[in-house]
């Protein structure tokens, strides 16, 4: 695992955040292009290549939802595109709502701000799952999988909603 391998670390969904910052840290270091300026021209893309995979293994592994999808990407499991099947029926009203809000119904202000709480809880739930997920990881990576999706699928309704709502508040 590639993104694990550049920072010295054994692929894993619960990572100490403080031993990643301060591995990240040293190799930064002692890979900075700086340090190569006197180098030969292969040693100095070396130097860039490095500083790139280790900015990309920084910042995918510290977000637990990134570092969650590299790591079930990286031991064969694609992300679903699905729809959680449970959410059909709340995402059609949502959608309703969304749709008389751009039509002009400030009515369906009310039910999306719900729709807003709502979601943001089950966000909330998805990520104690995944937290709790990921402490003992073992035979669950396609529950795993299915949380993150999950997550993901609600987090874009809430962005969805978010964005209405703003934009419907400015006119």
């Amino acid at each position: 695992m590639k993104l694990y391998e550049a920072l010295g670390l054994e692929p894993a969904l619960a990572l100490d955040m403080e031993d990643v910052k301060k591995r990240f840290y040293e190799r930064s270091r002692q890979w900075h292009p700086d340090r190569f300026s006197r180098a030969s021209a292969a040693e100095q893309d070396q130097a860039l290549e490095m500083t790139a995979v280790l900015n990309d293994a920084f910042r995918t592994l510290k977000d637990p939802i990134a570092r969650a999808e590299y790591f079930l990407k990286e031991k064969g499991f694609e992300p679903s595109k699905d729809a959680p099947p449970e959410l059909l029926e709340e995402v059609f009203e949502l959608n309703m709502a969304l749709e008389e809000l751009r039509e002009g119904d400030e009515s369906a202000r009310g039910s999306l701000m719900e729709a807003r709480t709502k979601f943001g809880a089950m966000l909330s739930e998805a990520d104690a799952q995944l937290q709790t997920l990921f402490a003992n990881p073992g035979e669950q990576l396609d529950q795993i999988r299915a949380t993150l999706n999950r997550r993901r699928y609600i987090a874009n309704l809430v962005r969805d909603v978010e964005k209405e709502l703003h934009v419907h508040s400015a006119n």
